[in-house]
């Protein structure tokens, strides 16, 4: 039997806070806890947003937490022909579509459409897609793309659920409504999410479904935020015929306000925290890992 396999996936878009070194330690106890592995993966596909130093900063912060993984590291910048090849295969399947509205286009479409009652959101609050970008001809796509408008390539949702049955995970953690066991996908709440962008061939969505299977991830701990894109997860697996994890989504550190803590919030930064005299032992107290 192979052993359980877990990852930490940050951001080089700021520093590491007290709410990731909580997700870090957790991977890593789950991982010594079953003798498994644990893996780092670098998710720098914002290039707009990513940077070297962070990137630097994040080794820098969990060694000194005395976290430490197998090498090389998967930066997913380096591997965007594998999320092309995920794309090519839906894109095969007629699950694909441009669109090419601009964000400000879209919140105009979304005004009108709530001028006549409220407009359906997703789990996260952002309103689903409102455009008609589905029903344009292959001509005028291809005019539009050989012209240089910006787009993004959308998900056919409606498509994509009627060629899956009902989908399920096995959550060993609990969701934002203390979810456990079995439990239910509902993709079609997200509408037609972005898969890719012209400048960017991949999504969150996307790339994380298809890193995790080709690293042979087994068991997924991530925070509760995440507790409703698993439904996304789930469509693109069985779409792309990849493997569906344990998914163990753990509770979120929150500051005083009980806000969700943000890579710009010094007071539960890792290196600030440090740098006034925190140690490893303390952090795993603060977060209570003791």
């Amino acid at each position: 039997m192979m052993p359980p396999v877990f990852r930490f996936a940050p951001s080089p878009n700021g520093a590491l806070h007290l709410g990731h070194a909580y997700s870090a330690l957790l991977n890593l106890d789950r991982a010594r806890e079953s003798g498994g592995r644990f893996l780092l993966r670098i998710e720098d596909i914002d290039a707009t947003r990513c940077r070297p130093e962070f990137e630097t900063a994040i080794y820098e912060d969990l060694a000194w937490l005395g976290i430490a993984w197998e090498n090389p590291v998967r930066r997913q910048s380096e591997h965007l022909a594998d999320y092309r090849a995920a794309l090519d295969k839906l894109s095969a399947l007629g699950l694909v579509y441009p669109a090419f509205e601009s964000r400000a286009e879209i919140a105009r479409l979304v005004a009108v459409r709530e001028a006549g009652g409220p407009w359906p959101r997703d789990p996260d609050g952002a309103p689903l897609y409102p455009g008609n970008a589905k029903s344009l001809s292959a001509g005028e796509r291809t005019r539009l793309i050989a012209s240089g408008t910006p787009y993004a390539l959308r998900l056919d949702m409606a498509a994509a659920c009627g060629r899956v049955g009902g989908l399920t995970w096995n959550e060993l953690g609990e969701g934002p409504n203390e979810e456990r066991g079995t439990v239910p996908a509902h993709p079609e709440a997200w509408g037609d999410v972005i898969l890719a962008r012209k400048e960017t061939p991949t999504s969150y969505h996307l790339s994380v479904v298809v890193d995790d299977a080709l690293q042979g991830v087994s068991e997924v701990v991530r925070g509760q935020d995440l507790f409703h894109a698993t439904s996304v997860h789930r469509l693109l697996q069985e779409l792309l015929g990849r493997p569906a994890p344990t998914y163990r989504h753990h509770k979120l550190i929150r500051d005083e306000a009980g806000r969700k803590l943000a890579k710009s919030s010094r007071s539960t930064g890792l290196r600030d925290l440090r740098a006034a005299g925190a140690t490893p032992a303390s952090i795993r107290r603060l977060v209570g890992l003791d």
